[in-house]
């Protein structure tokens, strides 16, 4: 039986409505493989603003107890303060490799280029992670060459992480959200195979109060001036002072 044209213009349609899901679906996967963790991708952070200490002051901080920083944007920022502070409590001096947008492979890259140039104090301050959003299951083994390059004898100080960008979609938002935790939970786990890794606790000072987030952030990941920057050092003060 020959079809007519009803028939025939029907199954083109069901082709087109066909081919049109078929493109849809290859679009999302494409756009899951692409950006597997939700957060997108992480831009290029070697054109971005940074903070190195001259080699000067490193040494200074080797032979003098102080503390090794390494760190990206919110430490780019805050690491002044943070400095004036340790002196001002202890009358000990950072040396700091701060470099926006940078995520915790090259800052421990950087620590590897200290410890094997100048050697290293006692006290080691990470305030990376927020940038391994984009990649969360690269951090943990970060975390376990840090305390390889340190070893035993040595404190290393680490700052978890909280992201949610507020210019960004909810559907991001929620991703940066759940990227921290992961990146924290490898944190903790970290803690407990390393005595000497302590963990500031930045993010569950943040969810502390239902204000704090507001408060101390300003776009959901960099801390507003001057109450988030200085409860974020308070913190980080704590750690490094034992106290």
């Amino acid at each position: 039986m020959r079809p007519n044209r009803r028939h025939v213009l029907m199954a083109g349609a069901a082709a087109t409505v066909a081919a049109v899901a078929t493109s849809e679906a290859s679009v999302a996967q494409t756009a899951v493989a692409s950006d597997p963790y939700g957060s997108g991708a992480l831009g290029d952070w070697t054109v971005l603003s940074h903070a190195i200490a001259p080699e000067a002051t490193i040494t200074y901080v080797r032979d003098n107890d102080g503390v090794y920083m390494f760190g990206d944007s919110i430490a780019v920022q805050d690491a002044k303060a943070l400095a004036s502070q340790l002196i001002a409590r202890s009358g000990k001096t950072i040396a700091v490799h701060n470099w926006s947008g940078r995520p915790t492979a090259p800052a421990v890259d950087a620590l590897q280029s200290w410890a094997t140039q100048y050697g290293m104090p006692r006290r080691i301050l990470m305030a990376t992670g927020t940038n391994d959003i984009f990649n969360p299951p690269a951090f943990g083994p970060q975390v376990d060459r840090t305390m390889r390059i340190v070893g035993s004898k040595r404190t290393v100080v680490w700052v978890n992480v909280q992201c949610a960008r507020t210019a960004k979609s909810a559907a991001v938002q929620l991703a940066d959200q759940r990227n921290s935790a992961w990146i924290n939970s490898q944190l903790s786990d970290a803690a407990k195979k390393y005595p000497n890794l302590r963990v500031v606790h930045w993010a569950e000072s943040l969810a502390a109060s239902p204000t704090h987030l507001t408060t101390y952030l300003r776009e959901g990941v960099h801390t507003s001036v001057p109450a988030g920057q200085t409860a974020r050092n308070n913190l980080i003060l704590q750690a490094l002072l034992g106290y």
